[in-house]
């Protein structure tokens, strides 16, 4: 039977890694929406080839672009996020979310609305909005899947498996761009540095966060939400060869561990033909090659981020949009050359101090309109605190 599926953010690596496995099978797909960002062309042919009913950018200025492109090819054009959410709301089987930062939030509710299965790869609306994404998804009667590959390792262990037996969650990280740096060099890491990552072929943002492993800081928070585990048993453990995704700790004292080809095409594939397995084209590992894994601590000097997630866990509430909008404005203010590198930490640190004073604030109902209040609310403090004002 074809499945109707839509991807949002498919110019991006997690949506060019989607239309790699839908492509290899188009029969068994109707593309429904497909958006992206900057890249028209890209977009603009991804819906010709896919025959998709609509493409939006995010950006209204590039519309008439998408429509010069897309003329005579029977796709819809359409530009901007009211464009992104309307087009989520299309009747769709499967939702990929693979739009990256705040931004992926309200058409990820707006999919889980319609009682589509939404697989996640946009972190930020766990971490922004756990409880609203859960309460959602089970109002509607939608199933959420994970497709960052940590929580689809966790959520793999987890099959068939009491999760009140459960002692230890660890989600792995390669380190990034800086894990073997003297500490005190990195103040000086340049953007090309940050941009660049170890084993991973990823977009700017993403490869700079996993520098300063503010992506790892968004998965802690995003185990807690998704998995409702107590944040004392997620652990953070460096692995260099990223081919341990996650492991699983349970009370008998053994760990279940995913093991794995660093290639996102598994827990997207995963997702996509949930609750079946079938066969993927990923590598398939030569253990006797690799003859050996590598493992060392995470150090909170090293790695700020870490410590700020654990405090936002501890807290909850709106906390996790204050973190995130912060974190998101003080990588802006880092890639545009006004901050360095270690000071994103610090900027982070500064708004969540000085809103999470604000009870009032933190303990805001979860409503879509309340996450967007604090969000904005942290975007304009972290912006005064990078301008110095």
């Amino acid at each position: 039977m074809t499945r109707r599926i839509s991807i949002f953010g498919s110019t991006g690596s997690i949506g060019l890694s989607t239309i790699d496995l839908i492509r290899r099978d188009p029969e068994a797909y109707e593309v429904v929406a497909l958006t992206g960002g900057h890249n028209i062309a890209l977009l603009a042919e991804q819906a010709r080839a896919l025959k998709a009913r609509i493409a939006v950018t995010a950006h209204e200025e590039h519309l008439p672009a998408l429509r010069d492109a897309l003329a005579g090819s029977g796709v819809e054009a359409a530009a901007g996020a009211v464009a992104i959410e309307e087009a989520a709301r299309r009747p769709a089987d499967w939702v990929m979310s693979a739009i990256v930062g705040a931004a992926g939030l309200p058409p990820g509710l707006a999919a889980l609305e319609t009682g589509a299965t939404l697989a996640l790869a946009n972190k930020e609306s766990l971490v922004t909005a756990g409880p609203l994404i859960m309460e959602t998804a089970r109002k509607h009667g939608a199933h959420l899947l994970p497709v960052d590959s940590e929580h689809s390792a966790v959520f793999q262990a987890l099959v068939g498996e009491d999760l009140s037996a459960v002692e230890r969650v660890i989600i792995t990280a390669s380190g990034g761009a800086f894990r073997d740096w003297p500490i005190e060099d990195l103040p000086s890491a340049t953007l090309a540095q940050a941009s660049s990552h170890p084993n991973w072929d990823m977009g700017q943002r993403i490869t700079i966060d996993s520098a300063s492993m503010f992506n790892k800081a968004l998965e802690l928070i995003e185990t807690r939400e998704f998995f409702g585990v107590d944040p004392g048993v997620i652990e953070v453990i460096v692995h260099p060869q990223s081919l341990i995704h996650a492991l699983v700790g349970f009370n008998d004292g053994a760990l279940m561990a995913h093991v794995g080809p660093p290639d996102m095409r598994h827990a997207i594939g995963y997702a996509l033909h949930w609750p079946e397995r079938r066969r993927l084209p990923v590598e398939r590992l030569d253990l006797a090659r690799i003859g050996s894994l590598e493992f060392r601590a995470p150090s909170d000097e090293r790695y700020p981020a870490l410590r700020l997630a654990r405090a936002v866990m501890e807290t909850r509430g709106m906390s996790g949009a204050i973190f995130n909008a912060a974190k998101e404005t003080a990588l802006d203010g880092f890639i545009a050359g006004r901050i360095g590198f270690t000071r994103m930490a610090g900027v982070v640190e500064e708004v969540l101090t000085q809103l999470s004073g604000d009870a009032g604030l933190i303990n805001d109902a979860f409503t879509l309109d309340n996450v967007r209040a604090a969000d904005q609310m942290a975007r304009e403090r972290a912006a005064e605190i990078i301008s110095g004002a």
